[in-house]
């Protein structure tokens, strides 16, 4: 058992290439390559001829901005949104196109209109990847009683405040209420709002509900095109799961720091992502590629166990993973690396 300390308690068009890892300002890759003039005892050498400084600085040269193409899922003309860092950002940037709120986008999806969580937007996006807004639609409300310690839903969020229905277990309680779907947003557990909570916090507070005690649950439901099937359930395992992009780099969008360009994860970071994702589900009720993706980047960078259980103390303390989960999750990742050709 590991012995832990500190813990607090867990598309569009593309603009022209984009060096990996390059750090964006207001969605602006940054490259100064300015010349370096020459000097001598600290001044700098004047030009021939009495003219400009030869060798004077040039001004930065700033890359062709990023932009993506967008529309709203349930049916719109196509925008362009560009200088985005993070999810609120591109939610703000999406709202302002479509002369929306942005608190009415409930989550995005890649290259699809439909709700289809093999292609939910995540933390990157490839830089040819189409994005569909999927707004609010009409809001429901279902009484739920527990019979069984678990209900058989897995939770996600949007990174901006809506947790929402990914999964939904063949033969669970709650695939037995036909009026729940996958892509719900849960909205409030017995009239008290739970907007602004995180996906683990959520589904803590369904997992505690007690048994054989009715609670209502009230959902908001994607507005949908009349050519858009409603989606019951998906508990089959799927190994493309998390794999958003088309391309080989992507827009890594970040919840701290701003967005850069990268090469996309490789066969390793994938496999180890997915496994990852698989023990949050797992253990927490939750999915989010994101958050697995980041303990797979942590885990690479540390020698060991021991170092890679301070860090998640360190980096994602408000999770609470449970001494197991971070071993069970530490192999997995080893297991992945042996597996990657």
């Amino acid at each position: 058992m590991l012995r832990r300390s500190g813990r607090r308690g867990k598309s569009g068009d593309a603009a022209a290439e984009q060096q990996e890892g390059t750090p964006m300002e207001n969605g602006v890759p940054r490259e100064t390559g300015a010349a370096q003039a020459s000097s001598e005892g600290g001044r700098v050498a004047p030009a021939q001829g009495g003219g400009a400084a030869a060798n004077a600085p040039h001004p930065p040269r700033v890359r062709p901005r990023l932009v993506f193409h967008t529309q709203l899922a349930h049916g719109s003309p196509t925008a362009k949104i560009e200088g985005f860092t993070n999810v609120k950002e591109l939610y703000a940037k999406i709202a302002e196109v479509f002369n929306i709120s942005p608190t009415e986008i409930l989550f995005c999806t890649l290259n699809t209109h439909k709700v289809d969580m093999l292609k939910l937007l995540g933390g990157q996006i490839g830089l040819e990847d189409f994005i569909f807004a999927h707004v609010r639609g009409e809001t429901k409300e279902v009484e739920v009683t527990k019979t069984e310690d678990a209900l058989g839903l897995t939770i996600t969020d949007n990174g901006a405040g809506y947790a929402f229905i990914k999964r939904i277990k063949e033969g669970s309680i709650i695939n037995r209420i036909p009026t729940v779907c996958v892509g719900d947003s849960i909205e409030a557990i017995n009239d008290q709002t739970i907007v602004g909570c995180r996906h683990y916090e959520v589904a803590k507070m369904l997992r505690e509900m007690p048994k054989a005690q009715p609670f209502t649950v009230r959902l908001v439901q994607p507005k949908r095109a009349f050519d858009m099937i409603s989606q019951r359930t998906r508990s089959t395992k799927n190994p493309s799961e998390g794999k958003v992009t088309s391309g080989r780099e992507t827009l890594r969008l970040r919840a701290k720091g701003t967005a850069t360009v990268e090469e996309a994860p490789s066969e390793f970071e994938e496999e180890a992502a997915r496994k990852v994702d698989e023990l949050l589900e797992s253990y927490m009720g939750i999915r989010d590629v994101e958050l697995a993706s980041t303990m797979v980047e942590m885990a690479k960078e540390v020698p060991g166990p021991e170092e890679f259980s301070r860090g998640l103390d360190s980096l994602l303390g408000e999770f609470a993973f449970p001494d197991e989960f971070v071993v069970e999750v530490w192999t997995a990742i080893c297991e992945a690396k042996g597996c990657s050709k």
